[in-house]
């Protein structure tokens, strides 16, 4: 029996997805919630599982293409006399399919060697342990060939100081994040060839950006990329297709733009006293193990001053002609990652201690550099933070996430002389910049609850008089 299963709604409101790579071909075998394909939403790359086993027929669409929610991704051979194509077994034919349970397995059973959760309420639970990995490697082994040695002479490599470039175990699979196995795709770059230098051989950006360099030499050409003649001195313009995070991006960015009137509003805070509390906080053995930064640091406050002023917490609804406040705050963490920005946000963040709102972050940012941001972390925010001071930078005037009502940029730390107590001294400074939609929000308003976090970031121990 031939079954089509349609592509399907990733639980993010999109309409469409890419297909960043098969992991299986015409006339494979597949088993019960097996990864069957990377798929890349505006937001973030998945790893969709198969819902059913027995032997792939047709597959259709090829790798790069867009697929809509509910058009047919892949037909399926599910009949008990179903068989593959000579040699299309593999190892991993005869293992039996894993029990089926409802929602998509628990974060610990994916996070051994799997980039990205299973899609909630669709598929049987994962698998984990050493069946899973085993099953999955040689998938991979059998999906990426090494790179014939001629393509990228090792001598050369070395002689250009990029990363050597060694064939991979066979029976193992290149460790990289979907992000770094987009890009090698892109450029042509077979992982398996590419030597990793990141952590525990870690292939990482830049070691597939290094091989794609080196390929060029010798054939001058990537699939992505589009050269647009040679300028003076032989440099060429280069055109990327406008698509993933960044597309997103753009439309959320020019939709909050000309929807929301934008004003902005700037503080400078002697922030010693919280730089001394995450000092301490480090140095102390009871909080081993917590990475306390100063943006968990401004995080809370953030929670607390939102508390005295709810109008900050908001939304505005156009269609009802409403001020939503919200009874919680779902506070969004802007992260750069390899794919472009994306703004994950800590569900309930007022509710948490300092140390659990620090723990909270850590994980969004881990995930969101690995592309595994679940797609629920990625919806529901209420306001928003970024951190632009990790870039050397002081302040700015950052755009709304759409449907908040705020957004807090908080800039580099600098040491310099500040008026404290009566006389000059070396202080640690910030300055604060607040966005805000002037149609919910007025100057008030917005000074308020940015004077409120500065205060609790000039006198940390002010949080108790507001908790």
């Amino acid at each position: 029996m031939i079954r089509d299963f349609p592509l399907p709604d990733l639980g993010e409101g999109l309409t469409e997805s890419e297909i960043v790579a098969w992991r299986v071909a015409v006339g494979d075998r597949v088993e019960l919630n097996q990864i069957i394909a990377d798929v890349e939403t505006a937001k973030a790359v998945v790893e969709l599982p198969s819902p059913f086993a027995g032997v792939v027929t047709a597959l259709h669409a090829g790798e790069g293409e867009t697929v809509n929610v509910g058009a047919p991704l892949f037909s399926c051979d599910t009949g008990e006399g179903a068989s593959a194509e000579p040699g299309a077994d593999g190892p991993d034919a005869a293992a039996p399919a894993a029990p089926a349970a409802s929602g998509s397995g628990t974060d610990e059973q994916v996070a051994e060697d799997a980039p990205g959760p299973n899609l909630v309420g669709y598929g049987a639970a994962a698998e984990s342990g050493p069946k899973r990995r085993a099953r999955r490697s040689a998938l991979a082994a059998d999906l990426v060939p090494a790179l014939p040695a001629e393509t990228v002479p090792q001598a050369d490599v070395a002689t250009a100081g990029a990363a050597p470039v060694a064939p991979a175990t066979p029976s193992e699979r290149p460790r990289s994040t979907p992000p770094v196995r987009k890009l090698a795709r892109d450029l042509g770059v077979e992982l398996a060839a590419v030597h990793g230098t990141g952590e525990r051989g870690l292939i990482t950006r830049a070691d597939v950006e290094a091989a794609a360099s080196e390929m060029q030499k010798f054939d001058g050409q990537t699939p992505e990329t589009k050269v647009v003649g040679p300028a003076e001195g032989g440099a060429a313009d280069v055109r990327i297709p406008i698509k993933g995070v960044r597309k997103h991006t753009a439309a959320a960015m020019v939709a909050s733009a000309f929807t929301a009137p934008h004003v902005t509003e700037f503080l400078t805070v002697d922030v010693t006293a919280t730089m001394d509390l995450v000092r301490s906080l480090r140095e102390d053995r009871a909080f081993a193990g917590h990475r306390v930064t100063p943006l968990a640091v401004v995080a809370k406050a953030v929670c607390l001053a939102a508390r005295r002023t709810p109008d900050v917490n908001a939304r505005w609804e156009e269609a009802s002609q409403e001020i939503v406040q919200f009874a919680s705050v779902n506070l969004g963490i802007a992260a750069a990652t390899e794919r472009g920005l994306v703004v994950p946000n800590v569900k309930a963040a007022e509710r948490m201690t300092l140390v659990e709102l620090a723990d909270a972050i850590g994980e969004l940012a881990t995930t969101a550099r690995e592309g595994r941001t679940r797609p629920a972390d990625l919806t529901g925010g209420t306001l928003s933070i970024t951190n632009v001071g990790v870039f050397g930078v002081d302040a700015g005037t950052p755009i709304l996430n759409p449907g908040e009502a705020v957004i807090l940029a908080m800039g580099a730390v600098r040491r310099q002389p500040w008026e404290h107590r009566g006389e000059i001294a070396l202080r640690e400074v910030m300055t604060l910049s607040l966005s805000f939609d002037h149609r919910l929000v007025d100057g008030q308003q917005a000074a308020s609850f940015l004077t409120d976090v500065g205060a609790l970031l000039r006198d940390p121990a002010r949080a108790m008089t507001m908790v």
